[in-house]
Formats: structure tokens, sequence, C-alpha cells
């Protein structure tokens, strides 16, 4: 049987290295992530194809997310090593003129510049602090040509497997890496494939964990998208370690370009003879299947996700058992989310000890960010554990939007805490966050300006719990419902002081009695924001203000009289005739018929309309 992996690695290895350096052609690489694609990604890739086509030694691809989605759409030319951000159609065409044509780049629409200088992709402040392991082939290779994988040494790890290492020498090389589930709660991978591995049983599942649901995360999304095949060749060394047959990719259906890619990938996977039977000659036999979720973000619960595929109700059950003895169709599961298992080839190839040395003591590895919020580079970030919020937020992600203060960040999801500015030196790792009143969650980073309100953050992840929690339970079912009602008095202004105290009780409460993870997880941004932020409680109860002027309800708007020049043009623009006075003297507003919509101070030409 001829070597199929080395054979191809040599066939397409210098076509994927010469992305980097541009080699003997030009390269075009248009990024093609769901964001840049919202973007018109597609018309940007199209242009290029078409000004391109008659042109020799030049290609243009769309090979997966480059991370940078605020520069959306982006695309990187190589020899040079040009990026281009929010590119257009008519940008396109200057590129071409000036840069493929005439053999002259215009600095001036030029991403990676400073100080008037080209510099290289990886010295610019995004990608200077990133350490890509997951993300590694992202932007880099065609994500549905399996070919490409394998010049990357794709299923390289897994031929180590089949044919030199035992199932427990696998499992041990995961637990010695210090790998810990990328999913949420940080679980020790190398010991949940152990419990599963030596569950005794007739059929056993390995389950990937694709269900995505917390508000701004995207990074599973992103891996899929850019590079299936480390998912798909990581699952099938988890079967061979625990003694499975079948995987099952549990992955939401509003991610339809990740779908897309999947299938094709599962495709390639089975004709390259790396899935299905007789995985490379070895005579194991793994195949995996997709399974779509509706969106519920409480089958991201592993219980539950195992009933969705089922084909039942979303509902998390009590535990234990524990799906490692009874999980899918009652039978032994292995349960990992993408992230998690993208990291098991490289482990597999280059060593526990190499893994380990990476991150901090007890949070080994690199951890995968989406950046979001108001903050000035959006977008998917890899970084060794142990890094700082301030270098996230300040170095990598650029600082603030407008240049105002930061003053929070939501980390963990809608079941994280939200941590002030006074704790951006803390080191993101896993025990850490815990320790300061947070949790590492999947990975999602959404940062909060000097003009949000905690306490209507606190309520907008509220609302998202109660509308998710699956019913099942009654301290989630009907807790989260009286948070979320306590939270709307508050901020209506209508809430007395002793409801602060109620409130923190009812969290409790929800804390300690809730059936699974999101009931028990669902308080931690009220909680976190009344620890981090307590003053804003007291002025929305005590004061029936918002500092931050966002609470409807809470806001008045007044009229200066001394700035006020008496021109009835805030009355005139007035939807509930609230506004009321002679011309050329001061007016008034009624504050029981305003409804605090705005156009007053909006109208006003003279600053006179002040908001409170």
């Amino acid at each position: 049987m001829k070597d199929l992996l080395r054979e191809t690695k040599e066939k397409y290895f210098e076509i994927v290295e010469n992305r980097k350096t541009g080699g003997k052609f030009r390269q075009i690489l248009v990024c093609g992530g769901t964001a840049c694609l919202f973007n018109d990604a597609e018309d940007i890739f199209q242009t290029f194809k078409d000004l391109c086509k008659d042109m020799k030694n030049v290609s243009v691809l769309s090979p997966g997310c480059f991370g940078l989605c605020e520069e959306g759409p982006f695309a990187i030319i190589y020899p040079e090593g040009t990026a281009y951000g929010h590119l257009t159609v008519d940008k396109v065409k200057r590129i071409m003129k000036e840069q493929i044509i005439e053999g002259k780049i215009p600095l001036d629409i030029c991403y990676n510049v400073q100080n008037g200088k080209l510099v290289e992709m990886k010295e610019m402040p995004f990608f200077k602090k990133q350490r890509r392991i997951v993300l590694q082939n992202c932007g880099l290779i065609d994500p549905l040509k399996i070919e490409e994988y394998v010049a990357k040494d794709g299923y390289f790890a897994l031929e180590k497997c089949l044919k030199t290492l035992s199932p427990q020498q696998i499992i041990d090389i995961v637990k010695e890496s210090g790998l810990r589930g990328r999913g949420g709660g940080g679980f020790p991978t190398g010991k949940k494939w152990e419990m599963t591995a030596k569950s005794i049983s007739d059929e056993k599942y390995v389950c990937c964990n694709a269900d995505e649901g917390d508000p701004g995360a995207f990074m599973d999304r992103s891996i899929l998208e850019s590079d299936p095949q480390s998912v798909i060749e990581a699952m099938i060394i988890a079967g061979f370690a625990i003694g499975s047959h079948k995987g099952y990719i549990y992955v939401r259906a509003e991610y339809a370009h990740a779908i897309e890619v999947l299938k094709k990938a599962l495709v390639q996977a089975r004709k390259f003879g790396v899935l299905g039977e007789n995985i490379l000659g070895s005579g194991f036999n793994f195949d995996i299947d997709l399974s779509f979720g509706a969106g519920l973000f409480v089958c991201g619960e592993e219980t539950a996700l195992m009933r969705s595929i089922e084909g039942k109700r979303g509902e998390p059950r009590p535990r234990p058992p524990y799906p490692a003895e009874k999980g899918l169709f009652d039978k032994p599961t292995l349960l990992n989310n993408v992230e998690t298992y993208s990291n098991v080839p490289q482990i597999i190839l280059k060593g526990s000890e190499w893994f380990s040395n990476i991150g901090t003591e007890t949070s080994k590895g690199t951890k995968v960010f989406s950046l979001t919020g108001k903050i000035k580079n959006t977008g998917l970030v890899e970084v060794p554990m142990g890094m700082t919020i301030k270098e996230m937020i300040f170095d990598i992600g650029g600082g603030i939007l407008d240049d105002k203060k930061f003053k929070a960040v939501q980390m963990g999801g809608p079941s994280g805490g939200c941590l002030p500015a006074s704790k951006q030196e803390v080191k993101i790792d896993y025990d850490n966050l815990v320790k300061n009143g947070s949790m590492m969650g999947s990975g999602g980073m959404i940062v909060m300006d000097e003009n949000a309100c905690m306490v209507d953050i606190a309520k907008f992840f509220m609302e998202f719990m109660v509308s998710e929690s699956c019913g099942k339970c009654v301290p989630c079912r009907i807790g989260t419902k009286r948070i979320l009602e306590t939270l709307e008095k508050i901020t209506k202004g209508k809430a007395e002081e002793n409801d602060l105290e109620k409130l923190k009780e009812l969290c409790f409460q929800v804390k300690q009695n809730s059936l699974c993870g999101l009931g028990q997880t669902a308080p931690n941004p009220v909680l976190s924001t009344i620890e981090n932020f307590g003053e804003e409680y007291v002025a929305h109860i005590r004061d029936k203000k918002c500092p931050a002027g966002v609470c409807v309800d809470l806001k008045t708007y007044e009229i200066d009289k001394e700035k006020c020049v008496g021109c009835g043009l805030c009355a005139k623009n007035c939807p509930t005739q609230a506004i009321s006075g002679e011309i050329k003297k001061p007016f008034v507003i009624d504050q029981e018929k305003c409804i605090k919509c705005g156009l007053c101070a909006k109208s006003c030409h003279f600053g006179a309309v002040k908001k409170n």
C-alpha cells in the first residue's frame, strides 16, 4: 500500500508553504469567515478572480478566517505580505492596478503599515502576542481540500496513534499534557477520556459539542469553517482511545456555512481513507454523523445535548450517572467541544511536555477568545493561558472604541461574571477567573465602556437565561424569572432598598438548587455586578437615577433656563406635547407627560435640554 499521507504532503507542502511567502506565484488570500462573508467578501473574492483570470502565476483563494473580524472583508497578498481591510470593489481595482500591475504598494490603504513602513503581519499589535495552535491553519489552508490539511501534518497524529500507540498510551499523553475542557468548566480532558475508556459496554460514542450558544462567541464556528479536519482527526483518535466506532458532531443549524464545510470535509475524509472502515489500513473503523441543534442554549449542557441527538426534547438529567458511564443512547459517551478536540492532534505529534510548557501551572496551553463589544479590534484571538485582561483589551484589542474609558468585561458568556476595570491585571486562566468572580466559559469576551449601565447589563443576560431555560426544574424556571422581575423593578425605579438583599438571596437559592449548569450559573452576572458595581444598584434604588443614563424610566429631561432662548423648537418636536412656554421665554417640560424619547435634546441647537 502506498504511503498516502507522505505522498500527499510532499505534493501539497510547497503549495501551502508558498502562501506565507508567495514563492514563485502571487497568492491573493481573501478571508472566508462568516463575518467577512456577511460583509460581502464573496463579491471581493469574485472581483479579484475576474481581474486575475488572464494573469499567469496569480492564484486567488478563500482559506478561512484570519481572525480580524473588525477589518472585514479582509485579504492578504503574497509575496509582498500586504494586508487590506474594509475592502470594497473600488479598493480591489486600485490594488490590482497599483500593486499587481504597476508594482507599487498603496500604503495609505494597507493594514500592516507602521510609521509609514510595511511590516509583517505577525508584528502587528493584533497578532504580536498571539500563539496559534488551534488556529494555526486558519487563514492558511483551503478548508475544502483535505490534501492541504495533510500538507500541514494533518492525520499524522492519527497514524501515530493507530500504528505505534496503545489506547492507554494515548490517554496518558492527553492526561500529562494538562489539557482541560475548553467548553466552559475546564474538566481535565485526559481524565474524562480515561473514565469513558474504563466503562464496559458493547458500544460507546464520541460526541463533539459545536452548539456554541453564548452571545458574542464564535470560536468554534470559525474553527469548523477554517480547519474542520482537525476536529475530525481528533474525534477518530478519541474513538480509538476509548474503544468507540461512532461519533456525532452536534452543531447548531444557524451555522449554515460551518455545516456546509463540515459536510464536504466528512465526505473528503471518507474518500481519503481516514474515516469509515479500515482507517489507514489499520483495521480500525470509525465514522461520524452530523446532528443539528435548533439553537437552544441549554443544549450546550452535555446531557441535554445527548437527548437532542436522540431526537428527544433537549432537557438536562440529573448526574450521576455521568455520560462516561451512561450517555448517548444510554451508552458510555465522551463529549468535548470543538476547541478541545482541535488541540489533540498537535499534542500527539509534539508531545505532552511541549503543550504543558505553555500557559500557567493549572491551566496549560492556549485559549481561543472572541473579542467583541466596545473594542477597536473585534475578532478571534488565541493566546497562552496567563495573559492579563489588560493585555487582551489594550494590546491585542487596541483599546476601547472612541478612546472612552474601559468599564467592565463580561467573561464566560451569560453564565460568567462582569469584571471591573480595577481587575484588568488579573491573569486569564481557569482558577484565577473563578477566584475573581467570573469564569473562562467557552471564551467569549464582551468589553464595555463607561456608558454601560451594569444593572441593565445584568438584566440583559438574565433575559437571555429566562428565555433559554428548558423549564424542567422549578428553581431555574421560576427563580430566573423572579430575578428578572426584580431587575426590571430596579431599572424602572420601583424597587425598595430591601429588594437588593432579596435579590441576593434569590440568586443564592437558584445557584444552589437548580438541576443543571444553566440554572446553577445563571445568577453570576447579577451577583458579579452587585459585588463590583454595587453603587449603581444603590443609585437606581435609593436615588431613582441611572448613572449611565441608559435606563429609560429613570431618565429625566430638563430645560436650562439660562441657556433656553425660547425658540420653541423643542415643543414643536415633542410627540406628547409635554413642553410648553412662550416664545423668547424659557420653556418647561411636564415630567408626567414626558416619554423620555429625547427628541427635545436632539432638536435643541443651544444645548439647553439636559438629560439627567
